[in-house]
């Protein structure tokens, strides 16, 4: 039932000074939006008196009705075989899992040796545990127990973009062909080194992989840093959201083109309200093999860290964790450009490596089980299993009622 419709102030300062900024003609202090509230939206709501609106109850009455689809809980366990935890080694940042010949593959950062730091000789030293790093790739029966299958794609020769370390890695499969995207460093490894992605391709998931001599993906090459030192956050102009680094490279096939997703980082990156200033941008190609044109849109996130995408309802989904004023939500673009939170996730596992075998339309149905990394200490990780369930209901312990318990 309707019962009435409100009218409120939609523009803040700061939204305020770009109306302003763009108008032609003299414009209105304040935009009026009209909505419809209905006696079920506020009962629902709990709204004491609808006259009186909140900002918070002004938010609420315009949140998306999608239920709660979105919302579940994640259980983490150790893996058998040669992905179980060994001390000395360090895996971690799986890719996503695809399936051949009845097979689980899987990729992953592979290096060995303590972390050091920057504070010794970065030419001998490892500077990060994803420093010195190399592609590896292992299979699987039944997801649990794994087989190291050996190398994918090694580090470039002296000189090279790629000459000392390549990681984080992502699989896509498009037309038989097999398509590793990953991040790259070139020597020496400082503070202030811009790491760009490269990519890799075979006909078949055990390789052999042909590299692409140059890097496909780059930082944008518009900050400024202040004085000779190797400091990060000495800048004279910060430039584009991912004027330092592009990192957690992963392409999707998607409306006839490929989108390339990857995490920017910001040369003089700041604590914002929400942590690290972090966002996520998109490149586009026709082909594969590229070339990718950053959208024009970009960033196309407030916050966010890895990333981890998938196609959901004929758009894109995104899961947004660890940085950020909007960490820890999903949200959904029907371009996959334009992404708007659709759903509140926390506990969501960190480096996610999806099973894109997994029905991807249910929408929980994604996060059925994959692949995650977990720190025992700072020099060693390791790879682990994931697995969420959907959770419908609360019930106290001793509670009896007529709705069943918690999860499905």
């Amino acid at each position: 039932m309707k019962i009435m419709n409100v009218k409120y102030s939609t523009i803040g300062a700061m939204t305020a000074l770009l109306f302003f900024a763009s108008c032609q003609t003299p414009c209105p202090e304040e935009q009026e939006e009209n909505f419809e509230i209905t006696q079920d939206k506020i009962d629902y709501l709990g709204i004491t008196n609808p006259d009186k609106l909140s900002a918070a109850s002004k938010r609420a009455l315009q949140w998306p009705d999608i239920g709660n689809e979105w919302y579940g809980e994640f259980q983490v366990y150790d893996l058998k075989g040669d992905l179980a935890y060994e001390e000395g080694v360090v895996r971690r940042d799986p890719s996503s899992i695809i399936k051949h010949d009845g097979k689980y593959f899987v990729w992953y950062s592979k290096s060995t040796g303590k972390t050091d730091g920057f504070a010794g000789d970065i030419e001998k030293d490892k500077v990060f545990p994803w420093d010195r790093c190399d592609i590896w790739f292992a299979t699987s029966e039944d997801g649990w127990t794994w087989k190291e299958e050996g190398m994918a794609v090694g580090r470039g020769e002296k000189g090279t973009y790629d000459d000392r370390s390549v990681f984080t890695t992502e699989v896509m499969e498009h037309n038989g062909t097999y398509y590793l995207v990953y991040q790259t460093v070139k020597s020496p490894y400082n503070v202030r080194v811009k790491n760009q992605v490269g990519l890799a391709w075979s006909d078949s998931p055990y390789g052999p992989w042909t590299k692409s001599k140059e890097p496909i993906l780059s930082p944008s090459d518009n900050g400024i840093w202040k004085g000779d030192e190797d400091n990060r956050f000495l800048v004279e102009k910060k430039g584009d959201f991912d004027s330092h680094k592009v990192h957690d490279p992963c392409i999707i096939p998607y409306n006839g083109k490929f989108y390339l997703y990857y995490k920017g980082e910001q040369m003089g990156e700041q604590i914002t309200f929400g942590g690290r200033q972090i966002r996520h941008g998109v490149a586009i190609a026709d082909d594969p093999k590229g070339p990718y044109v950053k959208s024009p849109y970009n960033p196309i996130s407030n916050s966010g860290h890895e990333i981890c995408v998938w196609k959901h309802e004929g758009g894109i989904a995104s899961l947004i964790t660890t940085d950020g004023p909007e960490r820890n939500t999903i949200q959904w673009a029907p371009d996959g450009i334009n992404f708007d939170i659709i759903a509140a996730i926390p506990g969501a596992p960190h480096a996610i490596g999806l099973n894109r075998t997994l029905n991807n339309e249910d929408p929980f149905g994604i996060f059925g089980w994959g692949l995650t990394h977990e720190y025992v200490t700072y020099d060693w990780q390791y790879i682990r299993r994931f697995e969420g369930k959907r959770k419908t209901t609360h019930v106290a312990r001793g509670e009896t009622g007529s709705k069943k318990s918690s999860d499905e």
